[in-house]
């Protein structure tokens, strides 16, 4: 077991849990993934278990040069190549990942549509001018027409989505017309969401497509099928119920947990029941139902992507990302770890045991031996939230006397959806990306990077991440980010305006004078779209090319571990983005299928994938992308131009009211 707890993580908050949950003799994530170590085979994607025959085993070879003998044993028995095993393995992953994003779209569709309804109690349409937006897309009229009326038949059309078997997604219209082109040339534009991920599972079963090309051709399409569709599906139709989100405060990290109250954490993905939960807190009854118990009140923390979703809407605390799963429960404060789907460990119940927590699942798709199911329902979701939250009030008693609340907590702002960026850059008349555009074109914002993504037990508890934020703003590099990504770098406080002295002198100076963070968080991992879609307004406002692939942009997932993971980078690589994986990379096993993802796919698609563990050179290699495409656009061949400040510009003389002619601000 490693004793060095600062190589395992490094929050100081979730140490001092881990260090808590040794000295107790609790198992944890961190402890496991010490003891056992990863199959060197499966890593490198070259095991095959797609029949009964198997698993096969076709291991990297010891040279580059072999045998025949050799090459026949690096075969599977029926015959499938390393080549073949790759990229079904890699294939497989990527549906895996777009059906977990697409299933919530589902399931949120689902919501909307009862909300449309009325059937959905507690729940109604927020935003009208996104849903115009949105039916615009959908080709739903909206002249004379109510909110619930559109909204109906945009959640028809939404549905359609799903089970569509011709023609294309009906938010592709969203992509720059080059992009579109390319995709339909490559043969990767996707079809009905669900069509994309059976297809896929189809070819990578044993004996049907065997060509390694084509099966990462589909790989891409059903990716492109999650950014485009259900991703997007889900980010879009959540915004319309629950509102789109804008600049928040809030805070951070384990510390939010409160001796006095009884604490609930909402873990998981899917934001309807976090939505009702934070609305049910509120309630006078519930609240004293709490101080009848011997709280002070009900202090409601979000965990993983629930906590993002609620985060940017409601203000909500995040207690933590997905490692801290754990180790808030070792806090021994928690009363209640509410959870839906994804990203839940299972050994969530075994630390439960040795507390007082209760671990209440509430997702029929999801259950856990050992927790209290309470499952959820849209049509009487407050009343779901309620009987929760007085399960978990009821257990404020069974707290132990040795609860122990680290008090590391930080301040961040989050809420920087796209349209928000849009508003912010020029108000509700003159929103706009052209000064972001601008900004980038003189040099004062080198480019954008996109850094995303889960933890891993296998590295250092979210060290990547701030390393590689940290190396990308001090050179001038706007950074957006998701997920759990986001957490690690909130933690660190990055997100909030104080972090621009940490930025490069440009980045600096266009954070001072907006107000806003270096690092700006955009919300979860199915809302990655929002990255797509800010990509998508760079290029149609002009100045940076023709499409995404144009602009000086980078992408990266430094401590990856989910399959959702995966299909975000594929998508992206797909729409035109550089990506960069940290950790370990599933096709090493074949070095044709490396090469193709690495190499291939920038011609095919102008953007590719890279592997780099170390987040310095990860960075480097981010940057070298970000100036090759700003040298090919022609960038940086004229001198930059000045960013003026309120006082600079009253310094201003000449015509103009003070303002020259020749000066741009």
């Amino acid at each position: 077991m490693n004793d060095d707890i600062n190589e395992v993580t490094a929050d100081s908050a979730s140490g001092e849990m881990l260090a808590r949950a040794r000295t107790a003799g609790i198992d944890t994530i961190f402890d496991r993934a010490e003891r056992m170590k990863p199959c060197p085979i499966g890593v490198e994607g070259s095991c095959c278990r797609m029949c009964g025959m198997g698993p096969c085993r076709v291991p990297l070879p010891k040279s580059a040069l072999e045998t025949t003998e050799e090459k026949g044993q690096r075969r599977g028995l029926c015959g499938a190549t390393a080549e073949t095993i790759t990229a079904r393995n890699f294939a497989r992953m990527i549906a895996a990942g777009s059906a977990a994003h697409s299933d919530h779209a589902r399931k949120v569709t689902e919501a909307f549509l009862l909300t449309a309804e009325g059937k959905a109690a507690g729940f109604t349409i927020k935003d009208e001018t996104k849903l115009r937006t949105l039916a615009l897309d959908f080709g739903v009229e909206t002249s004379n027409r109510s909110a619930t009326e559109i909204a109906q038949d945009v959640g028809q059309k939404a549905l359609i989505e799903f089970g569509r078997q011709k023609g294309e997604l009906s938010l592709l219209v969203r992509a720059p017309q080059k992009r579109r082109e390319l995709w339909c040339t490559q043969g990767v534009t996707p079809r009905g969401i669900d069509r994309e991920v059976v297809e896929t599972l189809h070819r990578t079963h044993m004996g049907v497509d065997q060509d390694y090309e084509s099966l990462l051709r589909q790989a891409m399409r059903v990716a492109l099928a999650d950014g485009w569709g259900g991703s997007m599906l889900a980010t879009e139709l959540q915004d319309v119920m629950f509102g789109t989100p804008a600049p928040i405060l809030s805070e951070i990290n384990l510390g939010v947990l409160r001796a006095d109250m009884v604490n609930v954490i909402i873990h998981g993905h899917e934001p309807q029941l976090a939505e009702v939960m934070a609305t049910a807190a509120q309630d006078p009854t519930l609240i004293a139902y709490a101080k009848e118990q011997g709280a002070s009140g009900l202090n409601l923390a979000g965990m993983c992507c629930t906590a993002n979703e609620i985060l940017m809407r409601r203000g909500v605390p995040i207690a933590g990302n997905f490692l801290q799963q754990e180790l808030a429960v070792i806090t021994g404060a928690v009363e209640a770890m509410v959870v839906d789907v994804q990203c839940i460990m299972q050994g969530l119940t075994d630390i439960a045991g040795c507390f007082h927590t209760k671990v209440i699942t509430t997702d029929p798709r999801a259950r856990i031996q050992g927790a209290i199911h309470i499952e959820y329902d849209d049509t009487r979701a407050l009343e779901v939230a309620q009987e929760i939250l007085r399960v978990a009030i009821g257990n404020y008693p069974n707290r132990p006397a040795g609860a122990l609340i680290p008090p590391e907590k930080t301040a961040l702002i989050a809420g920087f959806s796209h349209e928000t960026l849009n508003y912010l850059q020029g108000g509700m008349f003159r929103a706009s990306y052209q000064p972001l555009n601008e900004n980038i074109i003189s040099g004062r914002i080198r480019g954008v990077a996109g850094v995303v993504g889960c933890n891993n037990a296998r590295v250092t508890h979210d060290s990547i991440h701030v390393q590689l934020v940290k190396e990308l703003i001090g050179h001038d590099v706007l950074v957006l980010q998701t997920g759990c990504a986001a957490m690690a770098s909130a933690k660190a406080g990055l997100m909030v305006p104080e972090a621009a002295a940490l930025a490069g002198p440009g980045l600096r100076s266009v954070c001072e004078a907006l107000g806003i963070p270096p690092v700006l968080h955009l919300g979860s991992c199915v809302d990655n779209a929002r990255i797509l879609m800010a990509a998508t307004a760079m290029v149609k406002s002009g100045g940076l090319g023709s499409d995404i692939s144009d602009l000086p942009a980078a992408g990266a997932a430094p401590e990856w571990m989910s399959e959702k993971a995966l299909a975000i980078g594929q998508y992206f690589a797909g729409s035109g983005i550089f990506t960069v994986f940290g950790v370990s990379w599933p096709t090493t096993g074949s070095r044709l299928v490396t090469e193709h993802l690495f190499k291939g796919y920038e011609k095919l698609y102008g953007g590719s994938w890279a592997f780099e563990s170390n987040p310095v050179k990860m960075a480097e290699l981010m940057l070298a992308r970000i100036e090759a495409k700003r040298q090919a656009l022609g960038l940086d061949q004229g001198s930059g131009r000045v960013l003026y400040d309120m006082d600079m510009r009253r310094g201003l003389d000449g015509c103009c009211g003070g303002r020259r002619k020749d000066m741009h601000v």
